[in-house]
């Protein structure tokens, strides 16, 4: 059993790097029980599932659920390598996760304290703690080289090999 939250986030980013292997951005998320006990694991895969919602804490809420066979999360925490968007951090609320760990923030989509933070509006009927920038410098770097590497192929290319030009 794993005891820290670096711990947990070595794992998101062993996850991440795999839906980067898959073409997918690089974000990975866990489900840890209140014993320490990891329930879920996900990482991104909307390119794979041609869906929309998998994204990385939405496959891990999905697999903890199936795991425990009960939605209601509460007493678990989810880390994940980026801050999660209004989406995720709405599953989260509906899923009344206690604790998100997270690594880096997200300038463009984060909704837990960054653009939004609806993981602790005092208005919806659930809030969790928040614990942010844990391991950030390796969660950042995960992503900017993933982008970096695909807009050196678009440049090569002039379109991405996956014959998508976004």
């Amino acid at each position: 059993m794993l005891t820290s939250d670096q711990e947990y986030m070595n794992l998101a980013l062993e996850l991440g790097l795999q839906a980067a292997r898959e073409g997918d951005i690089p974000v990975g998320a866990l489900v840890v029980d209140p014993c320490g006990e990891i329930i879920g694991r996900g990482r991104n895969r909307r390119r794979v599932e041609h869906d929309p919602t998998a994204h990385a804490e939405v496959v891990a809420l999905r697999d903890a659920a199936q795991n425990l066979g009960a939605w209601n999360l509460s007493g678990c925490s989810l880390y994940v390598t980026l801050e999660p968007c209004p989406m995720c951090a709405g599953a989260l609320v509906q899923a009344r996760v206690s604790r998100l760990v997270y690594g880096c923030t997200d300038p463009k989509a984060g909704a837990c304290g960054t653009l939004y933070d609806l993981t602790r509006d005092t208005r919806l009927f659930h809030r969790l703690q928040v614990v942010s920038g844990v391991m950030e410098r390796e969660c950042r770097a995960l992503l900017q080289d993933f982008f970096q590497v695909r807009r050196e192929k678009k440049r090569t290319f002039g379109w991405l090999p996956d014959g998508r030009n976004n």
